[in-house]
């Protein structure tokens, strides 16, 4: 069994993108490409569309506050010698495109909105040890922006308020390790991604004021470890999971002034299991089901009204000739029930049930 064949089984779903997974995470900060063979690069595309309905507790219905949305990612990997690689990868790991309609004097959360986006370059040196441990790590560097807006009765006072976060710039890093046994396409890495902080000068813009500068407000990107393992258990068969730990708990927007923190987030982990099968020499295709772990309180914030969530995703790979692969997948969600709060203690103001989510992606990899 081969493991430059069947090792592409368990990456064929990441085709499809994190969509949603995990607070405010999309791209689950990949880095398999280290473990492709020779020199290879990637370039991937994605695609989601969820439906996020609910109702506010004055009976007013809350039409779909979640956006379509599309990422893109790119990564190159050069070996240079049998036992050192060096690979470059680009992604937009976290982002956020929810709005609400409705009037914001009559319903709870009418006109709140967030628009976040960021990219992310990642290098990583890879040193194999011996033929079956290997190491790997190095710097990754992260820009955010977003805007922010508080609308509707349930913020009271701040009702309007827009808060607008200039774009900024940290710095973090990536560390990991591998064990391998090539014969039975084994392997298990442990990776771990450290937080970036961000300094973001910030706006407040009152409803019906001007806008009025307050500073900076700083913010910790979560640091994320993940376990990875897979092999072949029959012919042309390997299985496949993770488990993957963020946490979102020490993310916060918290700008001078009365403004409460605007993103309460819980901690993620994400299990993953799977199966990948080869079908003829240029064929393969895999299916797999992941569990965004709930806490169980189902109070979250209204930039994020899921608690939880289950998917599943199919992939494919086809390799068109020696040098180039094509690959796609198809990832369907089902969020969490749970009921979006503010205030302090907290308040529910609506609920959200039954809420779902299609991402699908495409992926073309070349050796060279």
């Amino acid at each position: 069994m081969k493991s430059t064949v069947l090792s592409v089984a368990s990456a064929m779903t990441l085709a499809a993108g994190a969509a949603t997974a995990g607070g405010l995470d999309r791209s689950g900060t990949p880095i398999d490409i280290i473990f492709e063979k020779g020199n290879y690069a990637e370039l991937s595309f994605g695609f989601a569309a969820p439906d996020v309905t609910g109702n506010d507790v004055l009976g007013n219905s809350i039409p779909n506050i979640a956006n379509d949305f599309a990422m893109v990612g790119a990564a190159v990997k050069m070996q240079f010698s049998d036992s050192f690689s060096v690979g470059v990868i680009f992604d937009q790991p976290y982002a956020a495109d929810v709005s609400y309609s409705g009037n914001r004097l009559t319903t709870m959360l009418g006109g709140t909105s967030a628009d976040a986006s960021s990219n992310a370059l990642t290098i990583l040196l890879k040193y194999n040890l011996s033929d079956r441990l290997s190491i790997y790590g190095g710097p990754r560097v992260v820009e955010a922006d977003g805007d922010i807006t508080l609308s509707g009765r349930a913020y009271g006072p701040l009702n309007g308020n827009n808060y607008s976060f200039d774009s900024s710039r940290g710095i973090g890093y990536v560390v990991g390790a591998a064990y391998e046994i090539p014969d039975i396409a084994f392997r298990a890495s442990l990776t771990y991604h450290s937080n970036v902080r961000l300094d973001l000068n910030t706006t407040i813009t009152p409803f019906g004021g001007g806008p009025i500068p307050v500073g900076s407000t700083q913010a910790k990107l979560p640091e994320s470890i993940k376990l990875a393992v897979q092999s072949g258990v029959a012919k042309d068969t390997l299985v496949f999971g993770s488990v993957r730990w963020s946490n979102w708990s020490e993310f916060k927007l918290d700008p001078a002034g009365l403004t409460p923190n605007l993103a309460e987030l819980d901690d993620s982990i994400i299990y993953e299991i799977g199966v990948g099968r080869k079908f003829s020499d240029k064929f393969s295709a895999s299916i797999s089901y992941a569990y965004d772990h709930s806490d169980g309180n189902d109070l979250v914030s209204p930039l994020g009204p899921r608690d939880g969530e289950q998917s599943i995703s199919v992939g494919g790979k086809y390799q068109v000739t020696d040098a180039i692969n094509v690959s796609g997948g198809i990832k369907y969600i089902w969020f969490g029930d749970a009921r979006p709060e503010t205030g302090t203690p907290d308040v529910a103001r609506g609920a959200f049930n039954s809420n779902t989510a299609i991402a699908a992606g495409f992926k073309v990899g070349i050796n060279f």
